[in-house]
């Protein structure tokens, strides 16, 4: 199928697209080896493209879903020398994260190789929705449930759940869900923190369309494509070219 050439060499991992943008204008760039233009769509399934005299290699575009487990961190290496999600899960290497979750934050971690996909699922631009439940204290349920609906502002920026809602838990603790359109770092225990609570423990649940459902902790699985469709279409983008 045809895809954007800036595209192309981005997910053969030739350059950014806009570095590829640059190759194209200085005539580096040929497809059946006329020289490229901005904007010209191609099947790198059919056609050779180029880059100074050298054919690229295109990469079939992977997306999966891992259950996070606590204590692990994720990123490619930690220097304290704690366990990453690649370690535990080596099936996972080659792919990059669709915005991490903190060493004592388990649930839903997102995995792909589209670069372009990842940047917008985690830009405030496109404001994808994060669902995460959360068992705190430090506050009765009771006044819990007003204060979620008063305004917290973090480094000058408010924060603005679009859904919260507050049950009672065991031991005098409150069972949070709330789904946040944003990934700023610890964002949800910072956000507790203001209210006068503490959480005790945080799993995220769902990222934009996708669900972690019944996947057990430690597990991944690759996304169906009616999965990947709908997050694409949540940032206005397809599999194979923009929208």
């Amino acid at each position: 199928m045809d895809m954007r050439l800036q595209r192309v060499l981005a997910r053969a991992g030739i350059a950014s697209r806009r570095q590829s943008e640059e190759l194209i204008r200085e005539g580096k760039v040929r497809v059946d080896g006329k020289i490229a233009t901005i904007g010209q769509k191609v099947d790198p399934a059919k056609q050779k493209v180029t880059v100074g005299g050298k054919p690229i290699k295109a990469h079939s575009v992977r997306w999966v879903m891992y259950h996070k487990p606590l204590g692990v961190v994720t990123t490619a290496s930690d220097e304290q020398g704690r366990r990453t999600v690649f370690d535990v899960a080596p099936e996972l290497q080659g792919l990059a994260y669709v915005g991490r979750l903190d060493v004592m934050t388990t649930g839903l971690l997102l995995l792909t190789t589209d670069g372009d996909a990842i940047h917008r699922l985690t830009h405030p631009r496109w404001a994808v929705t994060r669902r995460y439940t959360a068992l705190m204290h430090g506050v009765a349920t009771s006044e819990l449930e007003q204060l979620v609906r008063k305004p917290v502002v973090l480094e000058g920026q408010p924060v603005e759940p679009r859904q919260v809602r507050v049950r009672p838990g065991k031991d005098g603790r409150s069972i949070v869900d709330v789904t946040m359109t944003e990934g700023r770092n610890r964002v949800v225990r910072r956000w507790a923190e203001a209210l006068g609570c503490k959480v005790d423990r945080l799993a995220r649940l769902q990222y934009g369309p996708i669900r972690l459902g019944d996947l057990p902790v430690g597990a991944s699985r690759l996304l169906a494509p009616a999965e990947i469709a709908a997050l694409y279409k949540a940032v206005r983008l397809t599999p194979e070219e923009e929208a």
